[in-house]
């Protein structure tokens, strides 16, 4: 399996910091732990490290280690904590088909070779709900940080937040069989095409498309 880059340990550990399972003040595993864990070059985790800081996750304190300094507004809390799949939908709606237009304008090459990596890791994981799902949140995610907008990365952030809830796992189950799967692989794949052929509102187009196949299978789940 291809190993990940920058962006995806960047968005692991953000989801790390958002769930709580790092908190304020808690200390990063070291650059080479960190490393070791992922299998990648230590440069590849300082890079990673380097997007938390930027993005007010972490501080780097010389001679100290890297430390949490995220935390979340208890307001923002309670919103993740009593969304539902649903929701979570409706709000990508709002936000993930302007998303694929900026990242039409402001993408690079580099940004799309790690899109479709991150197709490659969908493929890969066709038949494991759990590792196409991780796969379909970093995917996501790059494509709000191939925007450049940090306000909207971090909105993104908090939204797929609600992805760690044990509802969403429970839904995910429920509705990632290998033929819903196949067709979400497809719909990544139109949608990451249309962007890199510079076609804004056909990109945006193909995400509306796919973000109503989730709706529809996720409101079929909870009627089940």
């Amino acid at each position: 399996m291809t190993k990940p880059g920058a962006s995806e340990i960047a968005t692991h550990l953000r989801q790390d910091i958002t769930r709580g399972d790092l908190k304020k003040e808690d200390r990063i595993p070291s650059e080479r732990i960190l490393a070791d864990n992922f299998g990648v070059a230590r440069n590849t985790v300082r890079e990673a490290l380097s997007r938390l800081e930027a993005d007010g996750y972490v501080q780097t304190r010389p001679g100290s280690g890297t430390y949490v300094t995220y935390q979340p507004p208890a307001d923002a809390a309670n919103a993740i904590a009593d969304a539902s799949p649903l929701e979570l939908v409706d709000a990508r709606f709002a936000l993930e088909p302007h998303i694929c237009r900026l990242g039409v304008l402001h993408g690079r090459k580099q940004d799309f070779d790690e899109l479709d990596a991150l197709c490659r890791q969908m493929d890969d994981a066709n038949g494991d709900p759990v590792a196409f799902a991780l796969a379909d949140a970093l995917f996501h995610r790059k494509l709000a940080e191939t925007t450049g907008n940090t306000l909207l990365i971090w909105i993104i952030g908090q939204i797929n937040a609600v992805r760690s809830r044990d509802e969403w796992t429970r839904m995910t189950r429920l509705t990632l069989d290998d033929q819903t799967i196949a067709h979400y692989i497809r719909e990544h794949r139109q949608i990451l095409n249309a962007i890199r052929m510079r076609e804004p509102e056909h990109a945006a187009n193909q995400m509306k498309a796919h973000l109503e196949t989730a709706r529809l299978s996720l409101t079929r789940a909870a009627q089940a």
